[in-house]
């Protein structure tokens, strides 16, 4: 039986998932000949560890009520210590983190799981990769710092997976590194990479109001709770980034010209969200519909896509013919053409659900198991 010893930070809906999904695999590993040891779980504040970390694991017991207290609000510091596992906090967390990721990955290796959303733990990461952890992300943020942390970070490209911070379970990533490694050139990469956007703008072709869909996809929960966190595309251009550096691009994320679906004067720090919602939005429905409209009358219709090729790094709007991939994509799925020697004349095209917690998690645990031979 191979043991992959695990720590994961961040226990968010991705996070939460993942321990779902260890637990409920357990027998499939099994029959595999993996198990998957999760020896340490932390958040900004807390990390729940196991008492000795090299040789034994948290239960399946404490797992779940790991969930369940992050599930609630609550915090990993008020489970009480029972002696098979510690509460660590305080200002000396993070060097506790990184001496027992050192410990355990001189001894039986360790993948480190990244499913928060901070740029804190970019530091944290460098030093783990640096003592031959390897990395598993589902966070994009330390992907898309600077070059200089990106560097660091894919310096040792055995050691790293990120599947999920593009496509959640899609297989993008492994997709661009295998025309790379055939030696195929990449020439054009078009993707629409935000569920959320792509719902919105396809939802308009019925002539529904750009207002009305934005409200409703918050309903629905395909927003964030601010949807001008979708609506900025800034997530789009980070998931851009993240593409670009893939294919060789030296580039930072001030340098993507990035379209905002909503006015500079409607943004949070003049605007409030209840206000944006109700008078801000509709503001903008007759530019929309005049937009959807144009593109109707040539047969076109509209997807926020970003644009990697050559010189050009672009993430807005763009007209794409109804018959092609992108013209057809409806609801929340996402979608990415990619261009090459090998893909000339028809693109190869990679379509599915983009987002949710159940879909991207899975995406990190297929991550995690494609290191099983760094172990």
């Amino acid at each position: 039986m191979k043991n992959i010893s695990l720590i994961l930070i961040g226990c968010g809906g991705v996070g939460r998932q993942l321990l779902r999904h260890i637990v409920a695999c357990r027998d499939l590993h099994s029959n595999q000949g993996v198990r998957l040891r999760v020896v340490g779980v932390a958040d900004s504040k807390s990390m729940v560890v196991a008492t000795e970390a090299v040789i034994t694991e948290l239960e399946d017991g404490v797992l779940d009520k790991i969930c369940r207290i992050k599930y609630d609000g609550g915090l990993l510091s008020s489970l009480e210590s029972d002696g098979s596992y510690q509460v660590l906090s305080g200002s000396n967390l993070t060097i506790e983190l990184i001496e027992i990721a050192r410990r355990v990955a001189g001894l039986t290796g360790l993948a480190v799981i990244d499913c928060s959303a901070s740029s804190d733990t970019i530091e944290v990461l460098k030093k783990l990769i640096g003592v031959g952890c390897c990395i598993v992300l589902a966070n994009k943020k330390p992907l898309t710092s600077s070059m200089e942390d990106h560097d660091q970070l894919v310096s040792h490209p055995r050691h790293l997976r990120h599947e999920s911070t593009v496509g959640a379970g899609l297989p993008v990533i492994v997709s661009i590194n295998r025309l790379i490694s055939s030696g195929d050139t990449i020439s054009l990469v078009v993707g629409s990479l935000s569920g959320t956007l792509g719902y919105v703008l396809s939802e308009m072709e019925d002539g529904k109001p750009f207002s009305e869909v934005v409200r409703t996809a918050k309903d629905l929960g395909y927003t964030e709770p601010d949807p001008r966190d979708d609506l900025g595309g800034m997530d789009v251009a980070r998931k851009a980034l993240i593409i670009a550096r893939l294919l060789g691009h030296r580039i930072n994320l001030d340098d993507i010209e990035v379209e905002s679906l909503y006015l500079e004067e409607m943004g949070p720090n003049t605007m409030a969200l209840e206000k944006f919602l109700s008078d801000g939005l509709p503001l903008l429905d007759t530019d929309f519909k005049l937009r959807v409209e144009r593109a109707a009358s040539s047969g076109r219709v509209l997807r926020y896509v970003c644009m990697i090729g050559g010189s050009r790094l672009k993430v807005g709007i763009q007209e794409f013919p109804k018959s092609s991939p992108l013209g057809r994509l409806k609801g929340s799925d996402n979608l990415i053409e990619i261009y090459s020697r090998c893909y000339k004349e028809q693109p190869l095209v990679i379509q599915g659900a983009g987002a949710g917690n159940d879909t991207t998690a899975a995406g990190v645990l297929a991550d995690i198991l494609d290191l099983q031979d760094m172990f």
